[in-house]
């Protein structure tokens, strides 16, 4: 390992530092200097933006693991391409920002992107598995979060720590809070679009409670390859790292016989419009789907502040989706442009009082 970085966690940096030795080390949200411990002095380190430059473009390496949360990743992945590097994406919002741009530029330099979300990884597989048959249809599966029996009502009044109840994955709260919205889901449609070179139309949300199944493909004759495994992120991640490989991960094997069943339910759009709003966007073109991401992650931080009631996540995106109308999505410039009118509009409507408790 050649590099590290984090955002504001430095004590858990600190320790993965002395674990991995690595070359370059920083974070996000500088520090001073002499806030780190003597005994790490000798690391490379590099503070604020230029941290993710320097590990994703800088520092010699082969592969870039992009897991940092929200648009900010885009600018890295935009990086890493342009330097040589084999990108592992575990952020969502590079290609639901500017996947138009990370695929042409990922085409440009000969250089696949690997998918590292479960969900992402399950489809690439199957399709590593088919042998060059193209898919009719991406079934891509959710686990409903915390309120998938919940009623409309209901789910519109859910406190934080309902919202943070997550039944299957240990993930950040912005992530948990999106996936009991079904956001995450929404940014994970938008994803695939980019990554399989599918139309919205051809991506199927198929709730699945028991996080068995990460995701299906279905094909011209009716067959469906699914991928299988309990919930632990470590097979992803390590099957993107050492692809084509398999190596062993120390994690627990699927026991078909303890599973007893397997369910299947629609996605509910009703419920949970978020995933309406994934395909509206990906019609629309533009910086839609820049806007739908930006609003959403205000009005998430709005709601863990406890601001805003949990259904006026999905109202504050929908107004700001409305209000900007067709933005331009031809450079990173224009796309960081509607990511901030995105912002902006959200903090406009919170401050004239919309969706507060």
């Amino acid at each position: 390992m050649t590099a590290l970085t984090a955002h504001r966690n430095k004590d858990l940096l600190f320790q993965q530092v002395r674990e991995f030795h690595p070359d370059m080390a920083g974070l996000t949200m500088p520090i001073p200097m002499d806030e780190i411990p003597e005994d790490l002095r000798h690391i490379h380190w590099v503070m604020g933006k230029e941290a993710l430059h320097a590990a994703a473009a800088e520092v010699p390496a082969d592969m870039v693991l992009v897991s940092v949360v929200g648009i900010a990743g885009l600018q890295s992945v935009m990086d890493a391409i342009a330097a040589g590097r084999q990108v592992l994406l575990a952020n969502k919002e590079a290609l639901v920002t500017g996947g138009h741009l990370v695929m042409k530029a990922a085409q440009e330099a000969g250089k696949r992107i690997l998918p590292v979300d479960s969900e992402h990884s399950a489809i690439f597989q199957c399709l590593e598995g088919a042998k060059g048959n193209a898919p009719v249809k991406l079934l891509l599966t959710a686990s409903g979060g915390p309120f998938r029996t919940w009623d409309q009502e209901r789910i519109a009044h859910a406190t934080r720590k309902e919202a943070l109840a997550h039944p299957n994955w240990n993930m950040g709260a912005k992530i948990t809070i999106d996936s009991a919205s079904m956001f995450n889901k929404a940014l994970e449609i938008m994803e695939a679009r980019w990554l399989f070179d599918m139309p919205p139309e051809k991506i199927q949300v198929v709730v699945h409670p028991q996080s068995i199944v990460h995701s299906a493909v279905e094909f011209a004759d009716g067959a469906v390859i699914a991928q299988l495994g309990v919930p632990d992120m470590r097979v992803p991640i390590q099957y993107a790292m050492a692809y084509p490989r398999r190596l062993t991960t120390g994690c627990k094997p699927l026991d078909l016989f303890a599973l007893g069943q397997l369910t299947f339910e629609p996605g509910d759009t009703k419920r949970f419009p978020a995933l309406r709003l994934a395909g509206e966007c990906l019609r629309a073109g533009g910086a839609a789907c820049t806007i739908l991401n930006g609003a959403n992650e205000e009005a998430v931080a709005a709601f863990l502040r406890e601001e805003i009631n949990f259904g006026a996540i999905t109202t504050l995106v929908e107004e700001a989706l409305n209000s900007l109308g067709d933005l331009p999505a031809n450079t990173l410039e224009d796309i960081f442009e509607a990511d901030r009118l995105a912002r902006t509009e959200v903090k406009k409507q919170l401050a004239q009082g919309k969706g507060t408790v």
